[in-house]
């Protein structure tokens, strides 16, 4: 028989226990505040090495150094070997949050984000390692405990999933979503704190991880239901801009009195219930009477919800639902959140306070697929939770095929960026030093460049694919590929966005002896040797071009985005300092930095060679 009693909702006790076990939180729905950095005045009694700027940069060359400039909206720490610093805490404290803000290490800094002052995310300037323990960036820091035996005395700490970290003096995003422990009214602990997710410059770090106590250099070993967020201030020179604060402190919605009704049949389209005898019903709870009227083999059904959801909290609610191998609907206070649709489904209801009539639909008509039914809500201070069964989350189609970058891959796929477009002919290539780049052989330009993991290849090779595959760390694009090398009337005109007129003919690439290729192809009648190389440790990338017979007016486009800053000795810093343009051999040229469209672009006279790095 088919057992349909895992798709169904559990009575209220088993729901409340579901929800322990959370989704990955969403950042929408709660209460959203941003740190004010006019001045130090949202935090305790700051110490003297920490000021408000307005503007911030490192330099590579010296360790534990900023460049200030005066202004308000970075909050920034410059311990000397004066003062060595303190610690920073908030001035309000919390309890389940989501913590987002910008970062800038200097070279060789140390610091950390202590959640509640108690559990440390580390932050660390990491360019160029590939080492990833609990002292890495993005680390959750050890337990210490000096009656432990020697060299075990730190405990409990968990190294993040990638190096996904970039350079000092560039702006680096994080995302902490925390879940506070939990106590009973007599104060005892009933429940562990909980990172629920890192993410660090795009990439999910840290997933789901218990901490048993507080890491080492807590403000107090004794946990709380709140607690301030507290910047570790006494390490390393570090700077912080756009804090963002998503307090949720608001009681989930329950859902009470489930029934069901079952109806045996292909539903591809919401039937009118009336006219139509259900195989089986009855009050949910009757676990594995779900089934007894079905016949053996059954894969095509209806089941229908109907109940009461109980709001605690007044505001907008969202509601996702996943309904595999057919379709799915939910209505809430006579209300369709969410229409009946295939697959998955999301709406957002309004609702005051009180209990209100609620219908879930799931129809299973695809014979192939497994069926599961998920639902999450999320509403105004409730981070979004799973209100069914906790093995009802959808299940991962097939094992993810991971290309590692130990033996210096160049794979060819089809590559997809954002705004639908496809590269056809992209080369990616990996690197041990986990820097990763991605060339289109159409174009005979550089698509993107990542640090991290190199390449999930699932949908190219699981089954027939699709030919794509997908970079994993945290990744840089350069937007829709075109031409590098292009001829220009005057120094203004407009760079060509296609192909067209260039005579351009790829010729293939070759590899040397560490595996690293150079492209080749002629281009405005010139023959164009185009090499990459890893350098340092995985902390760039550098090109180099070697041209045979370039055409008058050729130059080479090394760059574009919104905003380029010329940071002296050859070093510009590209879109609010994501990343380092530094050019190495011009052969004698001189670059230009123009704007076009409202873009600035990067050019250079091309003569017979040219070589530049981007450090990332």
């Amino acid at each position: 028989m088919l057992n349909l009693s895992k798709l169904l909702f559990t009575r209220k006790a088993r729901t409340v226990a579901a929800i322990a076990c959370l989704a990955v939180p969403a950042l929408a729905h709660g209460q959203t505040t941003a740190v004010p950095l006019q001045d130090l005045s949202s935090f305790q009694n700051p110490g003297k090495t920490w000021q408000v700027v307005g503007e911030v940069s490192a330099d590579l060359a010296e360790e534990n150094k900023l460049i200030l400039s005066k202004g308000t909206g970075v909050l920034v720490n410059m311990p000397t070997k004066k003062n060595k610093g303190q610690d920073l805490l908030t001035a309000f404290e919390h309890g389940n949050v989501d913590l987002e803000l910008d970062f800038m290490m200097a070279k060789g800094s140390n610091s950390g984000i202590y959640l509640q002052g108690r559990y440390e995310v580390q932050l660390l300037d990491s360019w160029g390692s590939t080492a990833r323990s609990a002292n890495s960036l993005g680390g959750i820091y050890e337990r210490w405990d000096e009656n432990r035996p020697e060299g075990q005395r730190g405990y409990q700490g968990y190294a993040p999933r990638q190096n996904a970290g970039r350079a000092p003096g560039l702006w680096q995003h994080l995302k902490i979503s925390f879940q506070a422990p939990q106590f009973d009214a007599s104060g005892k602990k009933t429940a562990n704190a909980r990172m629920l997710r890192i993410e660090l410059n795009g990439v999910t770090i840290q997933e789901n991880v218990e901490l048993f106590g507080p890491t080492r250099g807590s403000i107090s070993n004794d946990e709380k239901p709140t607690g301030p967020v507290r910047l570790q201030g006494d390490h390393g020179a570090v700077a912080f801009r756009n804090m963002k604060v998503t307090h949720y402190r608001k009681a989930q919605p329950e859902l009470r009195n489930l029934t069901y009704r079952i109806y045996q049949g292909r539903y591809e389209r919401q039937p009118l219930y009336d006219s139509i005898p259900p195989e089986a019903e009855g009050p949910q709870g009757t676990s594995n009477i779900l089934t007894s009227n079905l016949e053996t083999g059954t894969k095509q059904y209806l089941i229908r919800y109907n109940g009461t959801l109980e709001v605690k909290e007044p505001g907008e609610y969202t509601f996702n639902l996943f309904a595999r191998g057919g379709s799915g609907a939910i209505r809430v206070n006579n209300q369709d959140a969410v229409p009946f649709r295939s697959w998955e489904g999301k709406g957002t209801v309004t609702l005051p306070a009180g209990e209100f009539p609620f219908e879930v639909l799931y129809s299973k008509y695809m014979d192939w697929e497994k069926p599961v039914l998920a639902l999450r809500v999320s509403g105004p201070g409730v981070r979004e939770f799973l209100i069914s069964e906790k093995e009802l989350v959808p299940d991962v189609e097939a094992d993810p095929i991971i290309v590692s970058a130990q033996e210096r891959p160049v794979l060819r796929s089809f590559m997809d960026l954002p705004g639908q477009y496809r590269v056809t002919h992209a080369v990616s290539v990996g690197s041990p030093d986990q820097l990763h780049y991605t060339y289109d052989l159409d174009h005979g330009a550089l698509v993107q460049l990542w640090r991290g993991d190199f390449l999930d290849a699932t949908p190219m090779w699981h089954e027939r694919g699709d030919g794509s595959s997908k970079a994993l760390g945290s990744v840089k694009q350069f937007g829709k590929p075109t031409l590098t090398l292009a001829t220009l009337a005057t120094e203004q005109a407009a760079w060509a966005t296609d192909t067209t007129g260039s005579n351009f003919t790829p010729k293939g690439y070759s590899l040397n002896q560490s595996a690293e290729p150079s492209f080749r192809y002629r281009v405005h009648g010139a023959s164009v040797q185009d090499a990459f190389r890893i350098i340092e440790s995985g902390r760039g990338l550098q090109r180099e071009l070697n041209i045979q017979g370039p055409a008058s007016g050729l130059y080479a486009r090394v760059i574009d985005g919104e905003k380029i800053e010329d940071a002296g000795k050859g070093m510009y810093l590209v879109d609010d300092k994501a990343y380092y343009v530094r050019l190495d051999d011009l052969a004698g040229a001189k670059p230009i930095i123009r704007t076009v469209n409202g873009r600035q672009e990067l050019i250079v006279p091309v003569r017979s060679k040219l070589v530049y790095t981007l450090l990332f």
